[in-house]
This record gives structure tokens, C-alpha cells and sequence, in this order.
């Protein structure tokens, strides 16, 4: 015989993350941990709060780390690398519902989940411009960018490009990215 899984309610949900030592994503009832992340996967995202923040400085955007989640549509939470929020109205203390730009470093237990299921999900939210991929194994970033007709053009970029974040006006060289990722 099964044991059921227990589905949680995202008002649960929300009161169990806000005391859990632990993140945890939630779709649609059910509740996922989030595993730990590598050196090079904290040195790219490092790397890329050190050239968003100041250049959002004195905007309304704001850049925000891995424990912020975003919520799409009612039931379900992410926790993105980074996100980036121009809304003013974007104010939920735990979670965003606007983002402009999200980041996601790749690796691989969440290679997968980032391709497919969040591409998805993400590029339902009406203010999302831009979903960006970058992985930790190699020089390659894809961009994936919604054009003014609301359809979605993705862009790979090697060693020999430089990635413009339209979303946001920053440009950044691979080498800002990668900086101190050892091979």
C-alpha cells in the first residue's frame, strides 16, 4: 500500500518556509528542497550582484539573491540565483511577483528543472523580459529574451561574446562573469 504524499496549502507552505533552515520550492501542493550550490555556482552569481548593483543603483530596480522566491501565478514559489524587480509595487517582503530579469545558474540537479519547467513558468509572467542560463561547467550563457510581438528568441554566447542585458541596459564581458572560476 501507498502513503500518500501530503499536498500543502501555499498558506501552509509560506508559514513552514519563513522557520525551515532549508529552501524549498512549491508546485502546485507539492514542496521540493533545494540542494546547496558550488564554488563556481556562488562565484557566477557573485559575480553578477557585483555588476547589477551598483549599475541599478538610484533606479527602481532592484537585484535580489537566492532567497528571494518568485511566485507564478497562485500555487507556485521559485528560488531564482537572482532576480531583478523594476516594479515599485513589487513590495512582498518574501517573494516577487514582477520580476524584469532572472538569473539562473545551472548545475546538475537543477539543469533539467531550469530548462524546461521554469523556462515555462517564467516566461508567463507578463513583466519578465529577459531568463538567463549560465552554466558553471563551461563558458556559455543563453539568453532567452520576449520581443515586442510577446514571442521569445533565445541567444547562446561562447567565450568570444558579450552578454547585454537588454532588460536592465548592462553589458558584461564573459570574463565578469566567470571571474575566478577555476577549471
Amino acid at each position: 500500500m501507498r502513503s500518500p504524499l501530503r499536498l500543502w496549502t501555499v498558506a501552509d507552505y509560506l508559514e513552514a518556509e519563513a522557520a525551515s533552515n532549508i529552501r524549498h520550492e512549491y508546485v502546485s501542493g507539492y514542496v521540493f528542497a533545494m540542494a546547496g550550490a558550488s564554488e563556481a555556482h556562488n562565484l557566477i552569481a557573485c559575480n553578477f550582484v557585483a555588476q547589477l548593483r551598483p549599475h541599478l543603483r538610484g533606479s527602481t530596480c532592484r537585484v535580489f539573491v537566492s532567497d528571494m522566491k518568485v511566485k507564478i501565478q497562485d500555487d507556485i514559489f521559485y528560488y531564482p540565483d537572482l532576480l531583478v524587480t523594476c516594479n515599485p509595487q513589487d513590495n512582498q517582503p518574501y517573494f516577487k511577483t514582477q520580476p524584469t530579469l532572472i538569473i539562473e545558474v545551472l548545475s546538475k540537479t537543477t539543469e533539467t528543472t531550469d530548462r524546461r519547467e521554469k523556462l515555462m513558468h517564467y516566461q508567463t509572467l507578463e513583466s519578465l523580459q529577459e531568463y538567463v542560463l549560465v552554466s558553471q561547467n563551461c563558458i556559455e550563457v543563453e539568453v532567452y529574451r520576449r520581443q515586442a510581438s510577446g514571442f521569445w528568441t533565445v541567444e547562446v554566447l561562447k567565450a568570444d561574446h558579450n552578454l547585454h542585458l537588454v532588460s536592465v541596459d548592462l553589458k558584461l564581458t564573459m570574463a565578469e562573469i566567470y571571474e575566478d572560476v577555476r577549471w
